[in-house]
């Protein structure tokens, strides 16, 4: 029995999914500042996916998902803006070898891109997470080229000031 073009789909898109989920709620991690937030997040995304997944399954699902994710995200914060307090002082970056110390880095990375501007992270992430080039990031997020290299200029220059991070290189 041949198998209809609906369940080609259906298989590509779940296979899709189980691939990418973790790295896309690591992204929406990055994004939203919040593993909470996150999974709703790619969830989100992947429902306003999976209508046009023929149209999209052959070339850039990843980017195409982010999109979506950023999209998201941007009609999400308009909506509500976030309610969580930060602390003034981040936890001390200490040996790495040990788990609470790595998770004690992630929670100063999460507060530290809370710090930025919505843009300003998605910049960050989409930059030394997503490793995009900034033409990319300029395509992804429908902006100028200029655009994405004044914000990335302005969110690492605003992480270099916060004295508790662990320095950052000092080319931008």
């Amino acid at each position: 029995m041949r198998q209809s073009t609906r369940e080609r789909d259906d298989a590509g898109f779940t296979a899709f999914v189980a691939a990418n989920t973790p790295r896309l709620i690591h992204v929406a991690e990055l994004l939203t500042g919040s593993p909470h937030d996150a999974p709703d997040l790619v969830q989100a995304a992947l429902i306003k996916v999976y209508p046009h997944w023929r149209r999209i399954g052959g070339d850039d699902p990843v980017g195409y998902t982010r999109r979506v994710m950023i999209n998201h995200q941007n009609d999400w914060w308009r909506r509500k803006r976030p309610r969580e307090v930060l602390t003034e002082r981040l936890p001390e970056a200490a040996d790495r070898s040990d788990p609470a110390d790595d998770h004690a880095l992630r929670v100063a990375m999460l507060a530290a891109l809370a710090a930025l501007t919505r843009r300003e992270r998605q910049v960050v992430v989409l930059r030394f997470y997503c490793d995009l080039t900034e033409p990319a990031i300029a395509a992804e997020l429908g902006i100028a080229v200029g655009t994405v290299k004044s914000t990335l200029s302005r969110a690492l220059n605003r992480l270099r000031e916060m004295p508790e991070l662990v320095p950052l290189p000092m080319a931008g």
